[in-house]
């Protein structure tokens, strides 16, 4: 009886857990894609087991790079800035079916510049 209780259990375990369960796991590695808005461009950035996200955002317009600095959460919400030589903000939301989306704004120098950006994780 006791075994018995025990398959039961573990079977029910097993059963409970689900694999849709989103982590940090989903989104590591190398993701890219483009910008565009008052100045457009090439990104890419990469996501590290513990969420840190770096990068760079390059305009065709000035042929400047611009880093990529911030943080992604389990939910693949990225919440990132953009330093040296700018001042700015680069969020959005990564998914499970290797998408990605999101805002930019660089308020530096002014006037403010700002846009969209999609892109993709890389193959690997």
């Amino acid at each position: 009886m006791k075994k018995l209780f025990l398959l039961f259990l573990t079977t029910f375990l097993l059963i409970g857990c689900s694999t849709n369960d989103e982590t940090i796991y989903d989104y590591i590695g190398t993701w890219s894609g483009t910008y565009e808005g008052t100045q457009k461009g090439l990104w890419n950035f990469v996501v590290a087991s513990d969420g840190k996200v770096t990068g760079t955002m390059y305009s065709e317009s000035t042929n400047e790079n611009y880093n990529i600095s911030g943080f992604l959460n389990n939910s693949g919400q990225l919440t990132a800035e953009l330093v040296l030589p700018a001042d700015g903000q680069f969020s959005g939301t990564l998914t499970l079916d290797k998408t990605a989306t999101g805002t930019w704004v660089n308020e530096s120098p002014t006037p403010a510049r700002s846009g969209t950006w999609k892109g993709t994780k890389d193959k690997k």
